[in-house]
C-alpha cells in the first residue's frame, strides 16, 4: 500500500483522477496495479496507463484492505468524520504516526517488546515535552 487517499465518488472520473494523483505523489509508474472489482477502476485503468499490469481479482486486494483496518478501527471510533477533507487530513498524519506505536510484535520476544515500546514512548515525550510535565492523578 503506498497512501491512503479519501474518495466522496467511486465512479470512473475519481478513479482516473485517484491514479493520477497516486502517480504524482509516487513520482513513478507501478509494474502491477491490484484493485477491488469495481469496474471504474478497470477503465481509469485503460485511459491513464494501458501500459501497467491490471489486477481485479477477489482475494488479490486483501493486503491494501487489511492495511486499512487500524483506520476503520480509528474511523469507528471517532464515529465517522465530517467530510473527506477531515478524513484525508487526519489519515495523513495518522498513516506516518501509527506505525511507531505498532511494532511488528509477532517478530519479537516479550521482553524485547516491552523494551522497544518503552523506548518508544519515552522519544514520544522527549519530542512532545511530556517528559517535563509533572503526572497528574
Amino acid at each position: 500500500m503506498l497512501d491512503i487517499l479519501v474518495q466522496n465518488r467511486r465512479d470512473t472520473a475519481a478513479a482516473r483522477r485517484f491514479f493520477r494523483r497516486l502517480m504524482k505523489k509516487t513520482c513513478s509508474v507501478p509494474r502491477v496495479i491490484v484493485t477491488d472489482k469495481l469496474r471504474s477502476y478497470g477503465a481509469a485503468h485503460r485511459e491513464v496507463m494501458p501500459s501497467v499490469e491490471y489486477r481485479s481479482h477477489k482475494g488479490l486486494n486483501n493486503r491494501a484492505e487489511n492495511s486499512h483496518q487500524p483506520t476503520r478501527q480509528r474511523e469507528r471510533a471517532m464515529k465517522g468524520f465530517r467530510s473527506t477533507g477531515g478524513a484525508q487530513r487526519f489519515l495523513s498524519a495518522f498513516s506516518g504516526i501509527s506505525p511507531h506505536f505498532r511494532p511488528r510484535r509477532h517478530l519479537m520476544s516479550a521482553p524485547g517488546y516491552r523494551a522497544e515500546m518503552t523506548i518508544r514512548f519515552a522519544s514520544r515525550d522527549q519530542a512532545t515535552g511530556a517528559a517535563d510535565q509533572p503526572a497528574e492523578a
